[in-house]
């Protein structure tokens, strides 16, 4: 079975990578050079995060989020 998990990838200047997070799975983070490595990543980081969550007898999360956009005026 397959189920989407969406991410937040944010490009780090310094770092000169992605950080990419998954907000319906708190603490399973990743990063990458790349935007392809960094959702290769990302891909392989839920799949363990998954796993260990099994292995401990834990329920993965149902939900996931929903991400939407805010306008702001920032004059």
């Amino acid at each position: 079975m397959q189920r989407g998990f969406k991410v937040i990838l944010e490009w780090d200047r310094e770092a000169n990578a992605y950080h990419v997070s998954v907000p319906a799975l708190p603490g399973c983070f990743t990063y990458g050079h790349t935007r392809e490595v960094a959702l290769e990543r990302a891909q392989e980081a839920i799949q363990g995060h998954i796993k260990g969550l099994k292995l401990i007898g834990e329920p993965v999360p149902e939900g996931d989020v929903d991400i939407d956009e805010v306008m702001v005026n920032i004059t």
